[in-house]
């Protein structure tokens, strides 16, 4: 659990930690190209380690909230998060608060950047995705009076409130589903997994449920893609054209089944006497697509509303310290994509 600071920090602990004067650290702040780089890097190190923010509000009455929420996610490409903001945007402003939106690209150093500009602002709480970020995001959110939630991510460990899905679920169903049909020659196409808690423990669960069931995915089975269709389909394009006599593809996410399901069109396949594919989390339009994609889904709404509510009753509660784990269980949802291998 996360300690929380028992004293304010000002621009005078910076000041302090970082062995300068307020003045230095308000023209740190305020000038940096007026500032020596070795002075600046100091107070730079001094704002991570005090986790110092800066009232960009200063204005407004001492004790009167801004109205405002922060949401920071990985991206809003795609359809990956689109039902999370949209069902937490209006759970939030259908309870009189505005949302601000930030994105971060999968970079957890830009992600802390985006949450300070947040903090400066004096939002009234803020809300992650996943359970993955630098411990100088956990240090600043440690330091400040205000209620976090991590949507998406189920942990019964998280240092902060979680409102998501427990991803190992979705991994083993995903595998499971496969190994019912009858699949043995099982190829991964997943994200890169570092600093994404949400594919590492899909992936991780995909491969132990294999692993049980007496399979070893060789190394030229296992691609990686980012969360792009078209990237996607040009790795699956590769590992298919070789020619492994692969029966079923786990995806990380719906976005990677897409440029899978496309690629193995490409070649002539045929979906899924040739080829099942599976993805991960049932994003608006994979029931829609021709065939309709197998995936486990993540109730991506109901994890906005239940977030968006809890967010804003921790305001209302003024007890930020207060950690609730909420897991939202996924679901199946076998359709066109999934089916017996051929030779079975």
């Amino acid at each position: 659990m996360m300690k929380k600071q028992t004293y304010k920090i000002d621009i005078f602990s910076v000041a302090k930690a970082a062995g300068v004067s307020a003045t230095t650290v308000s023209r740190a702040m305020n000038h940096p190209d007026l500032v020596n780089p070795t002075t600046l890097k100091k107070v730079e190190k001094a704002i991570r380690k005090t986790g110092y923010v800066r009232n960009r509000a200063a204005q407004t009455i001492h004790g009167r909230r801004s109205a405002t929420v922060g949401l920071v996610v990985p991206t809003v490409n795609y359809s990956i998060f689109a039902e999370l903001v949209q069902t937490f945007n209006d759970t939030v402003a259908d309870l009189g608060f505005t949302l601000l939106l930030a994105t971060h690209d999968y970079d957890l150093k830009a992600e802390f950047q985006v949450l300070r500009k947040l903090l400066e602002h004096r939002v009234d709480g803020i809300a992650l995705v996943g359970l993955d970020h630098s411990d100088d995001t956990y240090r600043l959110l440690a330091s400040q009076d205000v209620p976090v939630v991590a949507a998406w991510s189920y942990s019964e460990t998280s240092q902060i409130s979680c409102i998501g899905a427990d991803n190992s679920e979705a991994g083993r169903i995903a595998a499971r589903h496969l190994l019912s049909l009858g699949h043995r020659r099982i190829g991964l196409v997943f994200p890169p997994t570092h600093e994404n808690d949400r594919a590492r423990s899909r992936l991780d669960a995909v491969e132990a449920e294999l692993r049980e069931a007496g399979i070893e995915v060789p190394d030229a089975w296992r691609v990686r893609s980012p969360y792009s269709v078209a990237q996607a389909k040009t790795a699956c394009l590769e590992l298919l054209s070789k020619h492994h006599g692969l029966t079923g593809l786990i995806c990380g996410n719906d976005i990677i089944a897409h440029g899978a399901m496309s690629s193995a069109m490409q070649l002539g396949m045929r979906i899924p006497q040739d080829l099942s594919i599976v993805g991960i989390g049932d994003f608006a339009g994979s029931a829609d697509m021709y065939p309709a994609l197998s995936t486990v889904q993540i109730p991506a709404q109901k994890i906005g509303v239940e977030a968006g509510n809890y967010l804003v009753q921790s305001i209302a509660q003024s007890d930020p310290t207060n950690i609730v784990r909420n897991k939202i269980e996924v679901i199946l949802q076998p359709r066109a994509t999934s089916g017996s291998p051929a030779d079975k």
